[in-house]
């Protein structure tokens, strides 16, 4: 039985009209969405900061932020622990010192890999967190609070849709 609050509908969520393959618009929230289908939604509405993301679609992209990052750190790490070279040095006290070599250019050169995924998710990441907050019938620009604090980000990711947060929909054609 759902439950009525005054002239309000009920406090389910209505599902979303869907397109041909069984998807909803890609102005709607996709409720259950796979990973696959989260990660080409995270792109594909690149800038978009109306209308509304599912949990799924917010925890789905920060999977993928969390993996690649570490990927790619995880390889300069490995590469560089690899290829460390040491001299060793005697300052005179009698006490002969191992001293590791500068890393060579091309170490220097492969931290553009991170760097440039950053600059490649940083707005589809801002507008995603943005979206939730809007699922959550939260206005998005609180997301600038988990820009600094972390932890905010997470708490937001984790707060439950609210069917209010429909006013936040655009669909594609009406505005």
């Amino acid at each position: 039985m759902t439950e009525l609050h005054g002239t309000q509908g009920p406090t389910t969520q209505p599902p979303a009209p869907a397109v041909h393959d069984g998807a909803p618009p890609r102005w709607a929230p996709y409720y259950g969405i796979s990973f696959g289908r989260a990660v080409a939604r995270f792109f594909t509405k690149y800038a978009t900061f109306s209308g509304r993301a599912s949990r799924s679609e917010f925890w789905w992209a920060y999977l993928l932020n969390v993996v690649v990052s570490f990927v790619l750190l995880g390889v300069i790490i490995a590469l560089r622990w690899s290829t460390i070279e040491y001299d060793t040095v005697d300052f005179g006290d009698g006490n002969v010192y191992r001293v590791a070599q500068a890393p060579a250019p091309w170490f220097w050169a492969l931290f553009v890999l991170p760097t440039v995924w950053w600059l490649a998710t940083i707005v589809p990441t801002l507008a995603l967190g943005w979206r939730r907050l809007h699922d959550a019938n939260l206005a998005g620009a609180l997301w600038i609070i988990a820009v600094f604090v972390g932890i905010v980000g997470i708490v937001f990711g984790l707060l439950p849709s609210n069917p209010e947060g429909a006013r936040y929909d655009r669909p594609e054609g009406v505005r």
